[in-house]
């Protein structure tokens, strides 16, 4: 009992800790004006793996934190929309989809062909720098008060077709590691799409009769059935391969009305503390002795990757009619990298099948996690 009771004293410290940080480069952020994604960043970098004052004890409750974090930072975003908004994106922006894959993905699988790494390995790093960091760019456009602005629709539908490639994607990545079949690959991948199908169906034809069913004139009782619909949906769309990030901005996009904005009222401050989580936690994965060997590779790929996703944001919205400032603010928007290129190299370094691979995605994705932010802020 004194030993539990001692750990869960030493948890608290660290959590105190890890909000004062948060609170402070926040404050400094704040100050400079400077968006603070970086500065969380950079704080996690320095509580992290390979550094002398890194964490112990709440390194388990800042991982599911900012599991939460990203599900509530995409929950968010969709509150911002009508499923009407989402149908005529997707309609009007397939074709930036596919020219983000060819040139975002390209670029990665080359990188990997050149360094000498296996078919694999260069697989997984093409994915790396594919996919757009949604926490981050959804965090963003809530700081910079961007959601209004004609551009974001266009990102939006960009990031909505990316995470679906993911669908596909993922557990193709999965059977090639482990050597499964190819019709295993083929079931993983109808499943997922099938699952995104459904979502979209519902949401496009029955976001209203969901919202009536779950408003409750108590905001307690509000709060409890959002959090809950939409925890349920983001854990379902992971175990089926799907990011759980879209299963909870598809729960965003059907509440509309007064629901939504009551519900982005109440979910806001909740957001705002684990999405700080999420960015403390994800600059924490970064160790910090991985990085020298591998900075001068990842910072000419990061240049290229930054070159390529601005091309298509800027691409996309001038194909939507956007002005010249809407399509820089566009381009500006894709160029952040983030959780779903960790989880996709996290794959490949727990299967073994490249050493570097931790380290050159760690490094890539820092650069324009922490460059991206910088460029949506000062983009005009």
């Amino acid at each position: 009992m004194i030993l539990a009771a001692s750990t869960a004293g030493a948890v608290l410290v660290e959590l105190g800790a890890v909000l004062l940080v948060l609170a402070v480069s926040g404050r400094l952020a704040a100050r400079v004006g400077l968006p603070s994604i970086p500065l969380y960043l950079v704080a996690g970098l320095l509580l992290g793996e390979g550094s002398p004052i890194g964490l112990e004890g709440s390194t388990d409750f800042i991982r599911i934190g900012a599991d939460l974090g990203v599900v509530l930072l995409l929950l968010l975003l969709g509150l911002e929309y009508t499923p009407e908004e989402l149908r005529t994106g997707i309609r009007r922006d397939w074709s930036a989809g596919a020219l983000d894959v060819v040139a975002n993905f390209t670029p990665g699988l080359a990188a990997g062909f050149l360094l000498g790494w296996d078919p694999v390995a260069a697989f997984l790093l093409g994915g790396v720098t594919y996919i757009t960091s949604s926490g981050i760019v959804a965090r963003l456009l809530g700081d910079l008060d961007r959601f209004g602005n004609r551009e974001t629709s266009t990102v939006l539908s960009v990031l909505v077709i990316e995470d679906i490639v993911m669908a596909v994607f993922l557990p193709v990545a999965g059977v090639l590691l482990v050597g499964s079949s190819l019709t295993d690959a083929g079931v993983s991948v109808a499943i997922a799409l099938g699952v995104v199908a459904v979502a979209l169906l519902v949401s496009f034809r029955h976001g209203t009769l969901v919202s009536r069913l779950l408003d409750s004139p108590s905001p307690e009782l509000l709060l409890l059935t959002v959090l809950g619909v939409t925890l349920l949906a983001a854990g379902l769309a992971d175990r089926v391969r799907v990011s759980a990030a879209v299963g909870a901005f598809l729960i965003g996009v059907m509440l509309s009305g007064q629901m939504a904005e009551r519900g982005r009222a109440l979910l806001t401050p909740i957001r705002d503390v684990f999405g700080g989580l999420f960015f403390i936690f994800f600059g924490m994965q970064v160790d910090i002795g991985e990085l020298p060997p591998v900075v001068l590779p990842a910072l000419a790929l990061a240049v290229v990757g930054a070159a390529s996703k601005a091309g298509t944001g800027w691409w996309a919205a001038r194909r939507a009619g956007i002005g010249i400032r809407g399509r820089r603010r566009a381009a500006a928007s894709l160029i952040p990298r983030g959780e779903f290129s960790v989880v996709i190299a996290g794959l490949g370094t727990a299967a073994g099948i490249e050493p570097r691979l931790g380290g050159f995605a760690a490094a890539y994705v820092l650069l324009l996690a922490v460059g991206g932010s910088l460029a949506m802020r000062f983009v005009d």
